[in-house]
């Protein structure tokens, strides 16, 4: 089975939220897709192990926000990267409300959907969340954000919630398997990492520089990216360092 092949299905990043006791809860997804037109039913996809997949069951209604091409990444290292316990992500982001309730998130976004649950099925590790369209609304005529667009400029991977996740390494041994069979090994040409070369978040695309460091999370110039905290992370997107990669 090749794993690059599931690079070429088609999706979307959106981000989805709720609300339960007063408590807002959400996150970016890639899977989300209309099912029937009568009634307008969309379904999306919620990992058993996410705070928001029970405070959208029990609180039976969800929000969809069509995420804008050109948009400030932070909104996808907040909500895509972060915990909920962690983090306040909606303390900087502007919410509505329509008929169910849900906050519906407007930063970013071209378009939004307003959904009661309707359905659920259980998936082993995710849930199939069904929901029907109550309302909606088009904010702009801007371009949406696909999954693969995003992928490619920033060179990301999904997170290990996600529906779509991959494992990095194995992805890596088939690119090096299909490198090898048409003769373009450069692994023995390559230089061992030192550890102190920079290396870019691959959410974002900020650059830790070991020579400059970083004075915003008290990491002094000289440090090396293999020498920084375990629980280092990205001043701008709030990646961990599993999402840095050596330039």
């Amino acid at each position: 089975m090749k794993l690059g092949a599931f690079h070429k299905l088609s999706y979307g990043l959106y981000l989805i939220a709720s609300e339960l006791d007063g408590k807002k809860a959400g996150y970016i997804a890639n899977t989300v897709f209309q099912v029937t037109s009568k009634p307008p039913l969309l379904a999306i996809s919620c990992h058993k192990d996410n705070n928001s997949t029970e405070v959208i069951r029990k609180s039976g209604m969800f929000s969809v926000s069509v995420l804008q091409k050109d948009l400030n990444v932070k909104i996808i290292g907040d909500f895509g990267f972060m915990s909920g316990n962690e983090i306040d992500k909606f303390s900087q982001v502007e919410t509505i409300t329509a008929k169910t309730g849900a906050p519906i998130v407007l930063n970013e976004t071209v378009a939004w959907f307003d959904c009661e649950v309707r359905q659920e099925i259980d998936l082993g590790t995710h849930w199939l969340v069904i929901g029907e369209v109550l309302d909606s609304d088009l904010l702009s005529e801007s371009d949406p954000l696909t999954y693969a667009w995003y992928r490619e400029k920033y060179k990301m991977f999904s997170p290990k919630n996600s529906p779509t996740y991959l494992e990095k390494d194995l992805l890596d041994e088939e690119k090096r398997a299909a490198d090898d069979a048409k003769g373009d090994d450069q692994s023995s040409t390559e230089p061992e990492s030192d550890g102190e070369k920079p290396h870019v978040c691959m959410i974002c695309g900020f650059v830790y520089d070991p020579e400059k460091g970083d004075p915003s999370m008290g990491i002094p110039p000289g440090t090396p990216f293999d020498d920084l905290p375990d629980d280092y992370k990205c001043p701008i997107c709030n990646a961990g360092k599993d999402y840095f990669k050596e330039l």
